[in-house]
């Protein structure tokens, strides 16, 4: 909105200094060298991408999703927009088994993104080999005061193939007010935290609760703004742009800010997750018609699935 100034960022209700947040650094060599691709996530755990996807293409997913938001009075008129209007008709998502999200979630322009040959490229590329992206994908519409907590992924993921990336995309544009992902500077450093998850047997007990905690656990007993001072770090983040795309690492701290919108626009992202597709692709709780999800209730657990109310 014109003339409107942006509002300070916070994250879980705290204002960042300004010597505490950064911007996150653009990847500059060859998208297309396994090399580079490989560096560039062992270094710094992530590799923010700039114009790799096809933006309109994003933009269609963007239209594609609050349209069926939309079609539940969540978004209003016109829907690319992602304004929130508070109110919702859905039904609640345990009641409809979560079939509601999951359509949502698979939808065929959304898909052609998630799984296209644009993205599947980049991640055969930076596995460094053919690669599979799993089925069950993490559409997030953020409304205003919502956030994601810090966390590390690969507790959710242990047991599964291995090396496994997270590739996070920016469905339109996510300026900083609008609540985008975050990442701890260094962080896939912090043995101490990825030690204490590592020691954690998955094998022996893989429930939700065992997983929450071990990637919740370490990051969340301190406020973010006090873990980035103690440890003389940042919190790093970017204004995304459509065609953008963010791969981290199972071993990089992350979450995301508060969606802060002052004109109440719905922050609009997706994770996918990449394996190798010479491994097994059995793990019930991502791959199959109807996956399970890391808390067993399948797209009806997921934080999307809730109404934007």
């Amino acid at each position: 909105m014109p003339g409107l100034t942006p509002p300070s960022p916070t994250i879980q209700g705290h204002p960042i200094p300004g010597e505490r947040l950064g911007t996150l650094t653009t990847f500059t060599g060859d998208p297309t060298s396994p090399t580079d691709l490989a560096t560039g996530l062992e270094e710094d755990g992530y590799l923010f991408m700039r114009d790799v996807l096809d933006a309109d293409l994003v933009r269609a997913a963007r239209l594609e999703v609050f349209r069926q938001l939309a079609s539940m009075g969540e978004i209003a008129d016109p829907p690319s927009d992602g304004i929130a209007t508070g109110t919702s008709r859905r039904m609640d998502p345990f009641e409809d088994e979560g079939l509601f999200w999951q359509k949502v979630s698979e939808g065929p322009v959304l898909r052609r993104l998630t799984h296209g040959m644009e993205i599947q490229t980049i991640m055969d590329t930076a596995l460094g080999e053919p690669s599979r992206g799993f089925d069950l994908i993490y559409l997030r519409p953020t409304a205003v005061g919502k956030a994601t907590s810090l966390h590390y992924d690969y507790p959710f993921f242990a047991g599964s193939a291995q090396p496994m990336i997270n590739a996070w995309i920016p469905i339109g544009s996510i300026p900083i007010e609008d609540g985008p992902l975050v990442i701890v500077e260094n962080s896939n450093r912090f043995s101490d935290l990825i030690d204490e998850f590592l020691d954690v047997d998955y094998t022996a007990d893989r429930s939700n609760d065992v997983v929450q905690a071990a990637a919740y656990g370490g990051a969340s007993d301190t406020n973010p703004i006090q873990l980035v001072t103690d440890r003389d770090t940042r919190l790093l983040t970017a204004n995304f742009q459509p065609g953008d795309l963010l791969l981290l690492s199972m071993f990089t701290l992350h979450g995301s800010l508060d969606n802060i919108s002052p004109i109440g626009r719905v922050r609009l992202s997706c994770d996918v997750r990449f394996q190798p597709a010479a491994q097994p692709a059995d793990d019930e709780r991502y791959f199959g018609e109807y996956p399970k999800g890391s808390k067993g209730g399948g797209y009806g657990d997921m934080r999307g699935a809730q109404p934007l109310t």
